[in-house]
């Protein structure tokens, strides 16, 4: 029995005298009763009203088929009108051993019998509703005890009456037709419809679940694929299988079969499982060539044999393409392939290569008009396009490429490329179905290729931004001998605020900076820069480390309120955090000065191979406020190493900084050549390929200034000192060979310690510096700074701090723990 409105088939078997022998699932759905309830009763008792006709029809006698209507009575009470189909079913040896009822709710026009007027016309009809049926039905019945055979099939009505031969017994392979077309004494010559074959034809595998049913007495439901009968695709079935048991001892006497075709439910759900599986597989990342790498993988065998991905050059550089359809002859970049047949030898275009698409090919068409174009050997334009492309040419002939869909990638009003669907000779040609399938797939992607796109491109310019704030050389100075590497996150975080710096000082030192700014993206570049460039402010001011921090804390949380303006939905708008270490070393006295703010502690490695961990009073990060920081004085021999770096080189997901900075020590401690292989180094035993942060490194080989590049005196404060400190000074100049400076030294030295005798307190210090330039140095007690000022006409003073200013190099003064030191540089001689 079949309900129409749900398409479940409705069947029942009936012993030759009437009795319900076997009650399908569907039977139980259309009425209600379960096969308890009925198997082993008449069926006559399921009639809402029994009349002599309907009552002799719905019993049938001898082998003739019977098609009519009847009023059935539902378990609920009500009435249900079928239409009923009533085939004998019978057994190897012709004879009947029962019958297969189907109905259908509703009625239709047919004789009670196969006698009546007009039953010729009814039977055709019968004939080809069933042949034409994608419903397929038959019983089984268990052979003989004595027969170690598997089941053989006795009745069946197939949407598929093409013979085949089956292996249904062990000792000769009973055939038998569908039932409608049959007729008295016919139905067991023929073997039973393809649809029920296995692909090897032997039908092992569906008799296997025949025998399963018999052995275990329970009803089966599965899904399998055969060839359909009007086309080459395969079509899907699926087949319910139910025991029949002899009303009079409830033994298993058979099995009967049902296979519905339900191609058009599996295609959809493939359909639809592609599209699931796209969400989830295609834009996995912000790559450009991978997602549309994931499109190929995705699509390929299931959709097509061959599929290819081509962008527009300006989508792989990140940069924004022409808004609208393409309406010429169009260069593209291969960006992705693949194939069903291993390492893509179909390809006519390598990948990363490009190739020009004319204005009539398939590609270039879909591209203009912004529409799928589905094409294939039968397209002129398809033809020509191949033809005119030796490789390509050579590809279709060799892989007989036939039906191809060249589908546009559109997204957010932009075109940004094509997805070409190719199939060869061993599937069939695409089909409209295929089609709007393809352009979903492709509309997917290409969401995802715009937006690796847009991220290529915020990504380039964040780069671009922060390499642009980084110091792109290190400048020339004689304290340290330095090497440095930054490497950005290798992840989607964005670019961070990691920065390093090295800033020459007064008297030969050095500053040596590292920080990070929490966070990542263009707001933490923005502030790395603005701290770096206040840092050098205040090197330049040549602040102790420790009151520098304390300024840039300062600077820091002003910037926290300045930033609270900042729209919301900006990245860290309105907070920011960042670590620094600073650090100040001396070549003249060997002793380096640190303060850090939250950051890691540098590494050492001293002369003797010993490497430790500078131990630090770290101070809190910047922008807490109100908590001091605390200098730390390390002196350290000539050849020592200094290793400042970012959390992002020794902390890990997993593993704590501790283990990391157990493993900077030993990569450390082993011997290179230089600074740069140092480097290189300390990043390959650190990190892997793609870090998950920001990583700054800068490694600082320190240098000594020894006792015959410095000359140092105290002087009285006496304003008769002063000659004598000039004498002094061309002395010391003649020794290191340096007399044409001595003009312009004397000069100075003549200005700055005048001053410091008339407006500075004793001790009175004087001290020449040779390194690469030439240094004069004079300090003393007072901690008031000079400044230059417009000397008027009539004024005495105030005219040497110009004359310093304009025949040196460049002056200034710092303050120190004692007072002030105020210092002029002058290049050296030339020679």
């Amino acid at each position: 029995m079949s309900d129409t409105g749900s398409g479940a088939a409705a069947t029942a078997t009936l012993s030759p005298r009437g009795t319900v022998t076997g009650w399908s699932e569907g039977a139980r759905r259309l009425l209600g009763y379960r096969a308890a309830d009925v198997v082993g009763h008449p069926a006559a008792g399921l009639l809402a009203a029994v009349d002599g006709s309907r009552a002799a029809g719905f019993t049938p006698v001898g082998s003739r088929e019977w098609s009519g209507t009847a009023a059935v009575r539902h378990r609920d009470g009500h009435r249900v009108d079928l239409a009923l189909h009533s085939s004998p079913s019978l057994d190897g040896k012709g004879e009947i051993q029962g019958f297969v009822v189907t109905a259908t709710a509703g009625h239709v026009t047919a004789t009670a019998g196969p006698s009546g007027p007009g039953s010729g016309h009814d039977r055709r009809m019968l004939e080809w509703a069933y042949t034409q049926s994608s419903v397929a039905l038959s019983t089984f019945v268990m052979p003989a005890p004595a027969a170690p055979a598997p089941a053989v099939p006795t009745s069946a009505t197939s949407a598929t009456p093409a013979p085949a031969t089956s292996a249904a017994t062990s000792v000769a392979a009973p055939r038998w037709r569908p039932n409608a077309a049959a007729s008295a004494g016919e139905g067991d010559g023929s073997p039973y419809p393809d649809v029920l074959d296995d692909e090897d034809g032997a039908g092992e595998g569906f008799l296997r679940f025949v025998r399963q049913v018999a052995e275990e007495a329970e009803p089966m439901r599965y899904e399998r694929f055969a060839p359909g009968p009007s086309s080459s695709r395969r079509h899907a079935w699926i087949i319910e299988m139910w025991p029949v048991r002899d009303p009079s001892t409830g033994q298993v006497c058979g099995v009967g079969t049902a296979a519905f075709d339900s191609s058009e439910q599996h295609w959809a759900r493939q359909r639809l499982a592609l599209l699931n599986e796209a969400g989830a597989c295609v834009g996995t990342t912000l790559n450009v060539e991978r997602t549309a790498q994931e499109l190929a993988d995705l699509v390929v065998p299931r959709l097509a044999d061959f599929v290819s991905v081509d962008l527009l050059d300006s989508v792989t550089r990140g940069d924004e393409p022409v808004p609208g359809p393409i309406d010429a002859a169009v260069v593209l970049r291969r960006v992705a392939h693949q194939s069903a047949a291993d390492g893509v030898p179909e390809a006519a275009v390598h990948l990363g290569h490009v190739d020009t698409y004319p204005a009539f090919s398939p590609p270039a068409r879909c591209l203009a008009t912004g529409r799928p174009v589905l094409s294939g050997t039968d397209d002129p334009d398809f033809v020509r396009w191949v033809t005119r492309h030796e490789s390509r040419s050579a590809t279709v002939r060799a892989y007989g490429f036939h039906s191809i869909m060249a589908v546009p990638l559109r997204a957010r009003g932009i075109t940004l490329g094509v997805a070409v669907f190719a199939r060869g000779s061993s599937s069939d040609g695409f089909e409209q179905d295929d089609l709007v399938l393809a352009e979903e797939l492709a509309g997917r992607a290409a969401v995802g290729v715009d937006n690796a796109r847009r991220y290529t491109q915020e990504h380039t310019n964040a780069l671009t931004l922060q390499r642009s704030l980084l110091p792109h050389g290190l400048p020339r100075q004689a304290a340290v001998e330095v090497a440095y590497r930054y490497l950005p996150a290798g992840s989607g975080a964005g670019v961070g605020g990691d920065w390093f710096d090295v800033v020459p000082l007064s008297g030969t030192r050095v500053a040596l900076v590292v920080g990070d700014v929490v966070g990542h993206g263009l707001h933490a570049s923005a502030t790395m820069g603005r701290l770096r460039t206040a840092v050098r402010t205040l090197a330049d001011v040549d602040l102790p480390p420790d009151e520098l921090l304390t300024h840039l804390d300062d600077l820091v949380t002003h910037l926290t309120y300045d930033d609270e303006s900042v729209p919301e939905e900006m990245p860290s708008a309105g907070e920011i955090g960042a670590t620094c270490l600073y650090a100040v070393y001396d070549p003249v006295s060997r002793v380096c000065t640190l303060a850090s703010a939250g950051h890691p502690p540098p590494a050492v490695v001293y002369p003797d191979g010993t490497v430790t961990v500078v131990r630090l009073s770290p101070g809190p990060l910047l922008g807490v406020g109100g908590l001091p920081f605390e200098a730390t004085e390390l002196e350290l021999p000539e050849g020592s190493l200094l290793a400042f770096y970012t959390d992002g080189l020794v902390e890990a997901r997993h593993h704590d900084i501790g283990l990391g900075l157990d493993r900077l020590c030993e990569s450390l401690r082993s011997p290179a050549p230089s600074l740069e292989v140092t480097c290189d180094a300390v990043l390959k035993a650190l990190l892997p390929d793609s870090p998950d942060d920001d990583v700054a490194l800068l490694l600082a080989r320190t240098r000594a200034l020894h006792t015959d590049q410095v000359a140092a005196w105290s002087l009285p404060s006496d304003p008769a000192i002063v000659a004598d400190a000039r004498a002094q000074a061309s002395r010391q100049l003649d020794a290191w060979g340096l007399s044409d400076a001595a003009f312009v030294t004397e000069l100075v030295v003549s200005e700055l310690v005048t001053n410091a005798i008339r407006y500075g307190a004793v001790p009175i210090g004087l001290r020449l510096i040779r390194d690469r330039t030439l240094i004069c140095e004079v300090s003393d007690a007072s901690s008031t700074a000079p400044h230059l000022r417009r000397a008027r006409t009539y004024d005495e003073g105030g005219r040497g701090l110009h004359m310093v200013a304009q025949l040196t190099q460049g002056w200034g003064t710092r303050q120190t723990p004692t007072g002030k030191t105020i210092w002029a540089e002058q290049p050296l001689p030339a020679g």
